[in-house]
């Protein structure tokens, strides 16, 4: 059985589409991380979809831009990425820790 996630905030179906597009493009971008990564073709690959990735995300806050939605909740947004567990997705961005 799985664990009970807490709930995801309200978001409108553009902010929803903003959080979904973003996380994709960071797990894209942790599959081209050079530092964490140990084949090309992985990357290439992942490389090659962020690029659509990307173009989503655009279309998403442009979406958004368009009705009005002008300013950006970070705090409901924020809360989102955490559900949708962001802050692993996240890290696998960054460099890995030193090894002595």
């Amino acid at each position: 059985m799985l664990p009970d996630l807490p709930p995801l905030p309200a978001l409108t179906r553009a902010e929803g589409e903003v959080i979904d597009r973003y996380l994709e493009a960071v797990d894209l971008l942790g599959r081209i991380n050079p530092a964490r990564g140990d084949d090309t073709y992985r990357g290439l690959r992942a490389a090659q979809a962020l690029v659509s990735t990307a173009v989503e995300l655009r279309d998403a806050l442009a979406l958004m831009h368009q009705r009005g939605e002008s300013r950006l909740c970070a705090d409901t947004l924020a809360r989102a990425l955490r559900t949708l567990d962001g802050v692993r997705r996240a890290a696998r961005v960054g460099f890995p820790p030193e090894q002595n």
